[in-house]
C-alpha cells in the first residue's frame, strides 16, 4: 500500500492507541497467572495480536467480549510443537523463556524482520537453566526443549532489556527461590520499570529489584501465581505512538493527545523532554498534553533507553534551527530495519541532512523539506516519521509500504486524517 501525505496542518483532539509493550506483558502475565484476565483497552496492532496468538499456541483460552479481551489459563500448556511469533521483536524475546518452562520440545519460528534477528543471547543462556536450545548460527529456527529450572546466572543487558524481562516472568512462573539474575550493561531500564508494574498489577511473584544490577527471588515470597478470582488489567495508552502525534502537533499545527498516562513506567514517556527542551508549545496535564507549532530550537538528548523515539525526534529536529543531537544509535541496528541507516536514506530523499558519528546522530535543521517517493523498508516507525515529515514538505510525498504502521499503530493513518491531514491511500 502507497500512503500520499500532502503538505497539510493538523488539529483537533485524538487518543493515543494501546501500548503494545503493556499489551504483550499482561498477555504473558495473563498466562503465567492461573484464572482469568481481563484486558481492557485492549491493543489491536499485528504485534498484540502475535501475542494473543501465542498464548493460545501455549494453552490459554482467548476471546473478546465488548471491547474487552478475556483470557483463561492454567499455566504453559502448549497446543502443538511449534510457536509463531509473526513479526514481534518483544514476543519472541519475551515468550521463548516462558514456553521454555514446558518439557515439550518446541520449534519457535517468526517472519518479516525477526528472520535477520540475532538470537544467540539463548544459546548461551538457556542450557544454563537446563534447556536444551539451538539456533541456525544465532537465528531463526529456535529449538529448545526444557523444564527450565531457575539458577543463579549472569546475563549481558546491552541488547535488549526484553530478554530480562523473559526470564523475570519464566522465574516468577517457576516458583523460584533464592536465586539471582545479575544483569550487566542494562539497555532501557524503564522497560524493565514496566515489567515489573504489570508482575505487580497481575500478582505474580516480584524479585527485589538491586539497582538494575540483581533481581534476587526469594524462597520467603514463594506463594502460587494468581488464584481463581477474575483479574481487571487496563492497558496503557501508548507513548511510543503518541510521540508521533505529539510531533506532528509541534511542527504542523496544534493536537490534544489523550489517553496517556504522565506516570507511566514506559520509556517513550521522555519525549516530553525532548518537546521541552526544543521549545515546542506544550501543556501537560494528568490524562492529556495539549501541544501546538512554535519557533523549535535544536535539542541533545540521550535516546539509549527509549531508542523508539529515533525517528518522531528526529523529524522534530528537522525543523528545528540548528543542530540536534541524539544519542543511543548502537541501539537501532536490530530493529525492523537498521534504523539509523533508513532514517539517513528516507529522510535524506526529502532533503533532510542526518549525520552518524559513532553513537551520535546529527540532525540539521532545514527551511525546505521536498517533495519525494519514500519507503518504510517495512518498519513501522519509518512510515510515521515520513508522514509526520511531510506536513511540512513542499509537496506530496509517497510512502511505500505503508501498511507497516500495522505492526504498532494500525489506526495512524485514520487519526491523521481525522486531525486534517491530507492524506490519501493506495492499495
Amino acid at each position: 500500500m502507497q500512503a500520499i501525505v500532502t503538505p497539510s496542518s493538523v488539529s483537533g483532539t485524538r487518543t493515543a492507541p494501546a501500548s503494545k509493550s503493556s499489551m504483550q506483558r499482561a498477555c504473558a502475565a495473563a498466562l503465567i497467572r492461573n484464572g482469568q484476565t481481563i484486558l481492557h483497552n485492549p491493543g489491536a496492532s499485528a504485534d498484540d495480536q502475535a501475542a494473543l496468538n501465542i498464548i493460545r499456541q501455549l494453552g490459554a483460552e482467548v476471546h473478546s467480549d465488548d471491547g474487552r479481551v478475556i483470557i483463561d489459563s492454567r499455566g504453559i500448556n502448549p497446543k502443538g510443537t511449534e510457536l509463531d511469533c509473526g513479526e514481534s521483536g518483544l514476543s519472541i524475546r519475551m515468550f521463548t523463556s516462558i514456553a521454555a518452562l514446558s518439557s515439550n520440545e518446541i520449534t519457535i519460528t517468526g517472519g518479516g524482520s525477526l528472520a535477520r534477528r540475532p538470537l544467540n543471547f539463548f544459546d548461551e543462556v538457556l542450557p544454563q537453566l537446563n534447556v536444551s536450545c539451538s539456533t541456525r548460527e544465532g537465528y531463526l529456527p529456535l529449538r529448545i526443549k526444557g523444564p527450565l529450572s531457575p539458577a543463579d546466572i549472569t546475563v549481558d543487558g546491552s541488547l535488549s532489556s526484553q530478554y530480562l524481562t523473559g526470564l523475570l516472568l519464566a522465574y516468577a512462573a517457576a516458583d523460584a527461590g533464592d536465586v539471582t539474575i545479575t544483569v550487566s550493561n542494562l539497555a532501557s531500564k524503564p522497560y524493565i520499570d514496566l515489567t515489573l508494574a504489570v508482575m505487580k498489577s497481575f500478582s505474580l511473584r516480584l524479585p527485589e529489584n538491586r539497582n538494575y544490577e540483581q533481581f534476587y527471588f526469594s524462597t520467603s515470597n514463594s506463594h502460587p501465581n494468581g488464584d481463581e478470582q477474575p483479574l481487571s488489567y487496563t492497558v496503557e495508552g501508548d507513548w511510543s505512538g503518541a510521540a508521533f502525534l505529539l510531533v506532528a502537533g509541534a511542527v504542523a499545527g496544534n493536537l490534544v493527545v489523550k489517553g496517556l498516562d504522565v506516570f507511566s513506567s514506559q520509556a517513550d514517556k521522555a519525549v516530553l523532554q525532548a518537546l521541552m527542551q526544543s521549545g515546542a508549545s506544550i501543556s501537560i496535564e494528568e490524562s492529556q498534553v495539549t501541544i501546538g507549532r512554535a519557533r523549535l530550537k535544536p535539542f541533545h538528548f540521550n535516546a539509549t533507553d527509549c531508542p523508539d523515539l529515533f525517528p518522531p525526534l528526529a523529524v522534530l529536529a528537522a525543523f528545528c534551527e540548528g543542530r540536534s543531537v541524539i544519542e543511543g544509535v548502537h541501539r537501532l541496528k536490530h530493529k525492523e530495519s537498521d534504523r539509523a541507516a533508513t532514517l539517513q536514506e528516507e529522510l535524506g530523499k526529502m532533503g533532510i541532512v542526518i549525520e552518524i558519528q559513532d553513537d551520535l546522530m546529527i540532525i540539521t535543521g532545514t527551511e525546505t523539506v521536498r517533495s519525494a517517493s519514500v519507503h518504510s523498508h517495512g518498519d513501522h516507525r519509518i512510515a510515521m516519521a515520513c508522514a509526520v515529515a511531510a506536513l511540512r514538505a513542499d509537496g506530496p510525498v509517497t510512502i511505500g509500504h505503508a501498511e507497516a504502521v500495522n505492526k504498532s499503530y494500525p489506526s495512524f493513518w485514520q487519526h491523521l486524517q481525522d486531525s486534517g491531514a491530507a492524506v490519501s491511500l493506495n492499495q
